[in-house]
């Protein structure tokens, strides 16, 4: 029984976030390190966590494999 591993929630043990998604988020951590991000009021974007965030709306709305939003 030492060997016994954790189980995710995830059955399969598949990817979380699909290829795409990883590279809008990277994309948009690109362009915060920049300063060429922007929020939706039209502010500048300095926190890495709101450009992931903002990486994953995007992907969201191209329809790439994200997980949806757990306030909704």
């Amino acid at each position: 029984m030492a060997g016994k591993k954790k189980t995710t929630s995830r059955k399969s043990g598949g990817r979380k976030y699909g290829k795409a998604a990883g590279r809008s988020v990277e994309r948009a951590v690109h362009r915060e390190k920049k300063g060429s991000l922007r929020s939706g009021k039209g502010g500048a974007v300095t926190s890495r966590t709101q450009a992931i965030a903002i990486g994953l709306s995007e992907a969201r709305k191209k329809g790439a494999k994200v997980p949806k939003k757990k306030g909704s």
